[in-house]
């Protein structure tokens, strides 16, 4: 074989091998084509099994049905059957005894002792003495320092007063020492004379009538002074006075020291009931609509601010334990009241005189803490 005839096989060599190989990739791409589709179709009835109705088994629904269930148990016959055994599990407690630093204080009835249970709706609920009145004491920090937020802003209530724990007793002078002149939040004694003292007003009697009107707001109508608390308390505050004249010290007062400790006697000398607490924690409860009298008390934007400062040092040094115990909001007072919220849902209001150790009310922090567990209210665990 010569050199052309050589090459010329060679030629025909490569076109045949070229031909095979044009074939079996047409081979490769039908074999493709038809996987393809193959595969096509198989996806199409993962997602048509995908795509299947919701009420279809499997854990995604079981949240929302357990939700469900939650909001279905508060009925009005379920709120009043654990309402009645708190007031029966409880009404017989001994425990703790009412203050008596405050003579007219250690006078009161210790038997005293009635829970109220307000809806944002304005449904109530309530049992035992829910018209004996007691004085609302340190309780009336929390509408004082809502009025404050109100006219100030929420950046004056942290900065001027400040918004943390003390971890010290509430009545404490080295505490505004040790946290550099502040008062540290609005419901220890410094930080409640100074929120009065903040109280927009150009005289003492200006300023109380805009602390008390605010208060019957909240309350949903006017509420009664008891001069007996209130003369037993104005002739013995000289700590009370000490604490505002070591805070004007530092400027942090907005009035003439004394006179605002004057007024602050004034404001915890209020007279409320049970009755009167349940409503004004359901006003916060509907974002700061009085749910009785359907008028706004503070905007819904400063109640959040409220809670959160109720939540971290509402009842004293015992905050920390009440708030693990139940998630909510509090506020004692030693008269002998408890106020605690469920935000959207509930205000509580108890009353009962004798005090624990660190002066919350006994019977109250135990009723209000087992009506929200029974009930399934602890917002944390929502």
């Amino acid at each position: 074989m010569d050199y052309l005839s050589a090459m010329h096989c060679s030629v025909d060599d490569i076109q045949n091998n070229h031909n095979k190989g044009e074939v079996m990739r047409n081979k490769k791409e039908a074999l493709l084509r038809k996987g393809v589709m193959g595969l096509s179709v198989i996806c199409a009835s993962l997602v048509l099994v995908g795509t299947a109705p919701a009420q279809a088994k499997g854990p995604v629904a079981a949240p929302a049905a357990n939700v469900e269930a939650k909001q279905g148990a508060l009925t009005e016959a379920r709120i009043n059957a654990v309402l009645k055994e708190a007031y029966e599990k409880f009404k017989n407690d001994q425990g703790g005894k009412n203050a008596d630093y405050i003579k007219a204080l250690a006078e009161v009835d210790s038997k005293i002792f009635g829970i109220t249970l307000v809806t944002p709706n304005g449904k109530v609920y309530e049992i035992g003495d829910t018209k004996a009145e007691v004085s609302i004491q340190s309780i009336s920090k929390v509408f004082t320092a809502a009025k404050v937020i109100q006219e100030k802003g929420e950046k004056f209530m942290q900065e001027k007063i400040g918004v943390n724990a003390t971890g010290l007793p509430f009545n404490s002078i080295i505490a505004i020492e040790l946290h550099g002149g502040s008062a540290s939040n609005p419901f220890v004694n410094a930080g409640a004379i100074q929120s009065t003292s903040w109280v927009e007003a150009k005289d003492s009697k200006e300023r109380w009538a805009k602390i008390k009107q605010n208060m019957d707001a909240f309350a949903g109508k006017k509420l009664g002074f008891n001069e007996k608390v209130y003369h037993s308390e104005v002739n013995d505050n000289k700590r009370n006075q000490a604490i505002a004249k070591l805070l004007d010290a530092y400027g942090r007062m907005g009035s003439d020291p004394l006179e605002a400790t004057t007024v602050y006697t004034r404001q915890c000398s209020v007279n409320i009931t049970s009755h009167d607490l349940g409503v004004m924690g359901a006003t916060f409860a509907n974002h700061g609509v009085n749910p009785v009298t359907g008028k706004r008390v503070i905007d819904s934007q400063y109640v959040p601010k409220i809670l959160a400062i109720m939540a971290t040092a509402g009842l004293y040094d015992n905050a920390g334990d009440w708030l693990y115990l139940t998630g909510t909001p509090a506020k004692s007072g030693v008269g002998g009241g408890i106020l605690a919220i469920v935000p959207g849902k509930l205000g509580i209001g108890v009353v009962s005189p004798p005090l624990d150790k660190y002066g919350n009310s006994v019977r109250g922090q135990k009723a209000a803490a087992y009506i929200i567990d029974k009930l399934g209210l602890n917002p944390l665990a929502q």
